[in-house]
């Protein structure tokens, strides 16, 4: 049983208890009954209006509670409209009074997240326009009326943070490019003479609009600023490269270079200026100095002539090189011939330091060639004969590469330029190959010589002998006597008749003159004898060099019979 009804049946009793106690009290008093009945109608009268007030109340009270369920209800549709979120079902049976606690209390929440989300748009749009008028860009499409839902608003949030990205990715390039034109402005003595340049340069850095138009020109100001500054950079460069040049032409001595070495560095208006004014004074003096300018400029020429690898014809091409009379045109002329011949070895300068690298490779290569043929090359100490042959070895690899190199990016240049490239007035493949058939003739004639002068020397050892190969102290031990010759084949040379052959030391077949050959004076004939006042070698000394004294025996005795040939 609910304590409700408990206590309803408690009232119960104790309102019969109270009606009791009253009629007891009257008839103690001696209330007659008709009172009696009068004082109870007016108790059940006190007591029914009582109830009729409380059930009133009540019932108001549930009226209250019903019309409130139907407004919450009414309201929380609305919200759950407006906040796009379902719509706030009651889970169970559940009472009046518990329905509406329960829909006030959803309604209550959503109120709360319909202003925190306009608040947020606010905020939201407030931030917005503020970076669409430094970005110069259109606001967010949104409406304000209308309260947005989460994802709405998660897409602003996105977009609003895009925005500042945005700015402060301008802003960072908007302050470089700001410094960088200040810098240029700066070296060009420039001053802001347009209203956005005053805007850039002078105003306060959040006022400037980072729209994309204005940072387009933005960077355009800074091309044109550093196109000039180039052109400036490239003419004082020029000026320089002009004023080192007369200075080189003119001898012009260290002291008054040193006087303008601050000017040499810069590239400022100031600086442009005190160049010019150098040049004009340099230009001056050339003009006083034609003759000594000239001879400097064609010792450039012939510099340039040998880079170029110009022949003979080519370099008398330019007659202007031979003239003598000193003139201004003349000047003109050897100026107009210097720069073409600059540019020239400029654009092809990779093709002329390859054909100088082979030349050099090939000198060395024949200076190797040259120390390969010299027999005094194996006297050498330290071990140099080691490194020279592989060194030499080394060019006999590489000079082959090198030529195929240039080969393939001369037959380039020539297909680039439809014309020959030359060396010294050859096409440069037939300069190498002529280069090595000049050095294998030069072997060739090399080879002949010494063939020739070996025979010669064979030919005038077979008449009057080789000369002693031992050392002159040792000369002496093999005397020659009169009539006593080596034995050869167990046959003396001396019982030799005029048709016999024999065969010598040296493996060769040796003739005999038939006619005998006078000395020199054709006075007497040839004879040897002991050499006065020489002592005569002892028998040991003889017997150790006993091959030696053969030999020389052998030499010595073809003196006397003529005509022999090895």
């Amino acid at each position: 049983m609910r304590r409700s009804e408990v206590l309803a049946e408690e009232s119960i009793v104790c309102l019969q208890k109270a009606l009791n106690h009253l009629r007891e009290i009257w008839e103690l008093i001696g209330i007659p009954e008709d009172q009696r009945l009068q004082r109870t109608e007016v108790v059940k009268k006190h007591i029914k209006d009582l109830l009729d007030m409380m059930i009133a109340e009540e019932e108001s009270l549930k009226e209250r509670l019903i019309k409130s369920i139907s407004i919450c209800q009414k309201e929380l549709n609305t919200l759950c409209s407006e906040l796009h979120v379902e719509p706030f079902q009651e889970e169970g049976e559940t009472t009046i009074l518990q329905l509406e606690k329960d829909l006030r209390t959803q309604v209550e929440l959503m109120r709360k997240q319909k202003k925190e989300r306009k608040q947020e748009l606010r905020l939201l749009q407030e931030q917005d326009q503020e970076l669409c008028e430094v970005l110069c860009m259109a606001h967010y499409d949104i409406d304000s009326t209308s309260v947005p839902s989460l994802e709405e608003l998660s897409q602003f949030r996105q977009h609003v943070a895009s925005l500042r990205e945005t700015k402060a990715s301008r802003h960072e390039e908007f302050v470089n490019i700001k410094r960088q034109i200040i810098l240029c402005m700066e070296e060009l003595d420039h001053t802001p003479d347009t209203s956005f340049e005053r805007d850039v340069v002078c105003e306060d850095e959040d006022a400037f609009c980072l729209s994309l138009e204005n940072i387009a020109t933005l960077q355009k100001l800074l091309r044109q600023l550093e196109m000039r500054k180039s052109q400036n950079e490239a003419v004082c460069e020029g000026l320089r490269a002009q004023i080192r040049e007369l200075w080189d032409r003119l001898q012009i001595p260290e002291e008054e270079r040193e006087a303008v070495a601050t000017v040499m560095t810069g590239s400022k208006a100031k600086v442009r200026k005190a160049l010019q004014l150098e040049v004009d004074r340099l230009e001056e003096l050339k003009m006083q100095n034609m003759k000594k300018v000239i001879e400097a400029i064609r010792v450039e020429l012939a510099q340039y002539w040998d880079q170029c690898f110009y022949s003979q014809e080519q370099r008398q091409a330019f007659a202007p090189y031979y003239a003598e009379d000193y003139t201004e045109n003349l000047l003109q002329l050897h100026d107009a011939e210097i720069v073409r011949l600059r540019n020239y070895y400029e654009v092809h300068k990779e093709l002329f330091e390859g054909v100088q690298k082979w030349e050099e490779s090939w000198r060395l290569f024949l200076e190797f060639e040259r120390k390969a043929s010299d027999p005094s090359r194996f006297t050498n100490r330290g071990g140099n004969l080691l490194k020279e042959e592989k060194q030499r070895a080394k060019l006999q690899k590489t000079l082959p590469k090198l030529e195929e190199e240039l080969k393939a990016r001369i037959e380039m240049w020539e297909q680039e330029h439809s014309k020959a490239f030359v060396v010294n007035g050859q096409k440069f493949m037939e300069y190498v190959m002529e280069q090595w058939e000049m050095h294998r003739l030069e072997k060739e004639r090399a080879k002949q010589e010494r063939q020739l002068k070996n025979k010669k020397q064979t030919e005038t050892e077979m008449l009057y002998g080789s000369a002693p190969r031992t050392p002159n102290k040792r000369r002496g031990l093999a005397p020659n006597t009169p009539g006593k010759v080596r034995k050869l084949n167990t046959t003396t040379m001396s019982n030799a008749t005029a048709n016999s052959s024999i065969r010598p030391v040296f493996g060769g077949t040796v003739y005999r003159s038939p006619v005998s050959r006078l000395p020199p004076s054709g006075s007497k004939p040839v004879t040897t004898s002991t050499c006065s006042g020489k002592k005569t070698p002892r028998a040991g000394r003889h017997g150790a060099n006993k091959e030696n004294l053969e030999l020389n025996g052998s030499i010595l005795s073809a003196r006397t019979f003529k005509g022999f040939q090895i």
